[in-house]
């Protein structure tokens, strides 16, 4: 095989992965649990996202076993510390602490901020949505599902996952493994979002 036909290759297979990936949310996962070795491979993968000056802001929590459990009573508890007595849903309070038990994993989404850098923060928020993108599709390629969720809780979630000062939970990403739906790719074409200058 000549350069030209891997590089068509590696272009086809690289759009199929990104055409596959999808948000499998919690409900549609499996009993089976995710290999430890699988969840190694997906945090490597995110760990070759862009960062500018190589500060590598990301960081991750992984929750496994009963850690899944104390997780959910975190989110329940601030659901009911901060929503209003009368607003309060019996639905919404069993989805929280269900969720995390359907999972195989939850990798807690952080970013960790150098003050002696001068990189701009939304830079360090960009290069960390990047190691997501990169965690999520190589989830998808393994035949795991994922689900980027961002609740209001995970603001409040830094001590209980022992972040640092200058550390911030950005979302939580649930991981497991699920029965393939046969829904389609659906995305507006591409030429409608683009302009050309020469």
């Amino acid at each position: 095989m000549n350069k030209s036909d891997r590089r068509k290759e590696g272009w086809q297979y690289i759009l199929a992965n990104l055409k596959d990936r999808r948000a499998i949310f919690p409900p549609a996962f499996t009993d089976e649990m995710v290999p430890r070795a699988d969840i190694e491979k997906i945090l490597e993968a995110a760990n070759w996202a862009p960062t500018h000056k190589l500060t590598q802001p990301w960081r991750f929590v992984v929750m496994r076993g009963e850690s899944r459990k104390a997780l959910a009573t975190s989110l329940l508890a601030y659901y009911d510390q901060h929503t209003p007595s009368g607003q309060k849903l019996e639905k919404k309070r069993k989805k929280i602490l269900a969720n995390p038990l359907k999972a195989s994993a939850i990798i807690a989404i952080c970013l960790h901020v150098d003050q002696q850098n001068a990189i701009p923060e939304w830079e360090e928020l960009a290069a960390t949505a990047c190691a997501v993108q990169n965690l999520w599709l190589a989830a998808s390629a393994l035949g795991i599902g994922g689900y980027w969720s961002s609740p209001a809780a995970a603001s409040d979630l830094g001590a209980f996952l022992n972040l640092k000062d200058n550390e911030r939970c950005l979302g939580l990403f649930y991981l497991g493994f699920y029965h393939p739906s046969k829904s389609e790719p659906n995305r507006s074409p591409w030429q409608e979002k683009v302009k050309w200058m020469e």
